[in-house]
Parts: structure tokens; C-alpha cells; sequence
């Protein structure tokens, strides 16, 4: 065990290595030879669509084997559709403004000379996730642009996907002459890789870690790296008094079946006193024929005879899976109460055609992502314009919300003289 440890722990260190070298060369390469970079690797997806799909077939049959639920499968599945938005997501990258050596807040002082900002990469990011494999792609592209070398370890589940996934960035790479260890994937599934990866401060600027509960917090336990999180997705949708019906009942339906495995699905509705007569009968009849199973407090139970009783855990719970909360609440300040208590400060929206109401919404709600009249679904990097997404920062440092080209930079301070001394 100690000689298999100390093989783990030596290859994190070649690769943490390996990784500071290439960020060298990453962080003064022009746009242009990024871009080609990036082109090349999205080619490459479209060429190998096939042996990308039997990869994820591989770990598909293995999930199953392994009794993997009906909602990490959906996370884990590389089907044509998701191999095209991660070409498109690769694309949209490309078109985006290079951040990398971009000046802000120059200045003159007094004394005549300048002072400004400089956006500049992280250096290299470590990205720690689970079951999705465009995960992969995405961190990949974004840390490309942004000028960063990464290092990827996927869950166990998914290493067929992205070994394949992987070899498509490498021969990208190679095309425009770029270091391939700018992107490196792990190879082993030894949990071990993971304790050492969160370590390797000497190489690791940043950690990100993407995935369930009980891995984000061995991260934020055991990093001697900054790390960048998000605990779970518990996202409220609530229903205004002066809610449009129509409005209303579109979003909340969207919001919790549009797709079930992902942390910006919406797991709480609450809804007004007034307004619960009038959109839950409908929701729940659509909730009922898409197979989500429904839990309610007394109000709603009242309401809707046969639903089953919300118990204290649920509005504390990222299901995940099609299963809902529901709530009545008096009103506007009962739900920011509710959403202040319950909500893991990811995505929370209001339904409301009362500016006021909705003001004081965004105001007083502290989210990563806050909304009126939308679906928590379009909380997502790519649907904000970003191109992809490294993951959903929950935190208030470094960066918050879809972390996406911004969020992978930082600025240091540069001085303009001509000649300057401090007298």
C-alpha cells in the first residue's frame, strides 16, 4: 500500500511539474495561437464523435453494473446532442475577448507617473469533478483561453469518456504547438490522486471541484490549495402575489423538469397564500404526468389532498432526481425568510410583476444568481454568454456565480514611469 501511495504521490508531483512549465508558456501565447489551439481541438471532437460515443458506452454499461442512480447516468451520457454543444461550447470560446494583458484603471498620480491593472492567468488550476465527462472539454477550453495549464481528474465513472475526450485536446494541442501538458487528465482513478492534487501548492494555484456534497467538502477539508465550490444546488423558484398565471406556472414547470440531474434544477417551490389556488392545481397536474414525485407543508397538503408531507429535511435536500418541495408561504417576506434559512446561495427566482416586490428581491436574497420571471435552468455559464462554464462558484471570493474567462484570472498592479524615484 505505502509503494503504491508513494507511485501516486510521485506522479502528482510530475504532474504539477510538468503543468507549471507549460503555464509558462501558455500565459504569453497570443489570442491567435490560443484560438488555433481551440479550433484544432473542436475539429478533432467532430472527427472522433464515434469513438467518443463508444468510449462513454464503456462507462455507461460499467454505471449500470455498478448501480449507479437514473440521474448520475443522465450526467454521465455523451450522446450526439452533448458532443455538439461541447463543440459549440469549444466555438463560442474562440469568439469571446482574450482577458490575458488587457489594462484597466490607468491612472496618472501626481508625481506623473501611471498606475494600473493588468489581467493576468492564474497559473494552474486543478479541476476535481464527477460523472460528467463535458466537464472535461469545458474546463479544458476555458483554462486554454484564459492563458492557464490545467489538471483534470475525473470520477472513476467517466474515465473511458474523458481518457477519449483527453486524446482529442492532446492532438489539438500538438496541431498548433503548444505544450500538451497544458492539458493534463489524470489517468488513475486511485482516490489518492486526489488527496495529492489538492497538495501540490508548490505547483496548484487554485482548486475546483465540481460534484456532490460529501467531495466538496473532503476538498475544502484537505487543500492546502485556495479552492473555488459550490456545497449543492438548492434553488427556489416562488410565486408572487402578483405573479402572471401564465408566467408562473411556465417557469416552475420548466424549472424543475427541464433536467433533474443538475444543480441549478429547481428543488423548493414556494408559493403565495393568494396565488395557491390558482397555479398549483395546474403545476401539479403536469408535475404528476411528468413523474415527479411532490412533497408538501400542511398548507399544501390542505390544498392538494394527496400529496405526500414535506418533513423538515427536504427543504434542506438537493435531490437531484424528480422530486419536489412545495411550501405556501404568506407572502414576499416569509419566502426571503425561507429562502435566507434553506437556500445553499446558488439560484433563486421570483415570479412577480411587481417591480417593487422584485427589486426588493434582488436586493435581499443572497445568491450566486438571482432572477424575476426566469427559470433557475439559464443559471449556466453558456447560457449567460460565457461559453462554458468551469463550474458555479458559491463562494464570494475569488470569483461568483459561472466562473467563466473572468473568473480564471486575476490582475496585478503595473507602474508606468519615466524615470520615477521615491523621494
Amino acid at each position: 500500500m505505502t509503494n503504491e501511495t508513494n507511485t501516486v504521490k510521485e506522479m502528482m508531483e510530475n504532474i504539477g511539474q510538468a503543468a507549471r512549465q507549460a503555464s509558462y508558456v501558455l500565459a504569453h501565447s497570443s489570442t491567435q495561437l490560443k484560438n488555433a489551439a481551440l479550433a484544432a481541438i473542436a475539429t478533432e471532437l467532430e472527427q472522433q464523435r464515434v469513438s467518443l460515443k463508444h468510449a462513454n458506452q464503456e462507462d455507461i454499461e460499467r454505471g449500470r453494473a455498478n448501480g449507479l442512480s437514473e440521474a448520475l447516468l443522465d450526467r454521465l451520457t455523451l450522446n450526439d446532442k452533448a458532443i455538439d454543444t461541447m463543440i459549440e461550447g469549444v466555438k463560442q470560446i474562440i469568439t469571446l475577448p482574450d482577458p490575458i494583458g488587457s489594462i484597466s484603471d490607468l491612472n496618472y498620480r501626481p508625481e506623473g507617473f501611471r498606475v494600473g491593472k493588468m489581467r493576468v492567468p492564474l497559473g494552474v488550476v486543478g479541476i476535481i469533478y464527477e460523472s460528467r465527462p463535458n466537464v472535461t472539454i469545458d474546463a479544458a477550453a476555458l483554462c486554454l483561453k484564459s492563458g492557464n495549464a490545467t489538471i483534470l481528474r475525473g470520477g472513476s465513472e467517466a474515465i473511458s469518456s474523458n481518457q477519449a475526450i483527453a486524446e482529442c485536446i492532446r492532438i489539438g494541442l500538438a496541431k498548433v504547438g503548444l505544450p500538451p501538458e497544458a492539458v493534463q487528465v489524470v489517468k488513475t482513478t486511485d482516490r489518492a490522486a486526489v488527496g495529492e492534487l489538492v497538495r501540490l501548492s508548490r505547483y496548484v494555484d487554485v482548486i475546483i471541484p465540481r460534484g456532490g456534497k460529501g467531495l466538496i467538502e473532503r476538498i475544502t477539508e484537505e487543500a492546502r490549495v485556495p479552492v473555488i465550490k459550490h456545497l449543492d444546488g438548492i434553488c427556489h423558484v416562488y410565486i408572487d402575489d402578483f405573479a402572471d398565471k401564465a408566467k408562473a406556472i411556465a417557469v416552475a414547470y420548466n424549472a424543475k423538469t427541464q433536467r433533474y440531474g443538475t444543480c441549478n434544477t429547481m428543488e423548493t417551490l414556494l408559493v403565495a397564500q393568494t396565488m395557491a389556488d390558482k397555479v398549483l392545481p395546474e403545476l401539479v397536474s403536469r408535475y404528476r404526468e411528468a413523474g415527479v414525485e411532490l412533497r408538501g407543508c400542511k398548507r399544501t397538503q390542505a390544498l392538494i389532498t394527496d400529496i405526500k408531507p414535506a418533513v423538515a429535511e427536504d427543504w434542506d435536500t438537493e435531490y437531484l432526481a424528480p422530486i419536489l418541495a412545495i411550501r405556501i408561504v404568506d407572502g414576499l417576506d416569509q419566502a426571503i425568510q425561507h429562502i435566507r434559512n434553506h437556500s445553499s446561495q446558488h439560484t433563486d427566482s421570483i415570479i412577480t410583476e411587481n417591480w417593487t416586490h422584485a427589486q426588493r428581491f434582488l436586493a435581499e436574497v443572497d445568491s450566486s444568481s438571482v432572477m424575476v420571471n426566469a427559470s433557475t435552468r439559464l443559471a449556466d455559464g453558456f447560457v449567460y454568454g460565457l461559453g462554458a462554464e468551469i463550474g458555479i462558484s458559491t463562494d464570494k471570493f475569488h470569483a461568483r456565480g459561472p466562473v467563466g474567462l473572468e473568473g480564471l484570472t486575476s490582475q496585478k498592479y503595473i507602474v508606468l514611469g519615466d524615470g520615477h524615484i521615491r523621494s
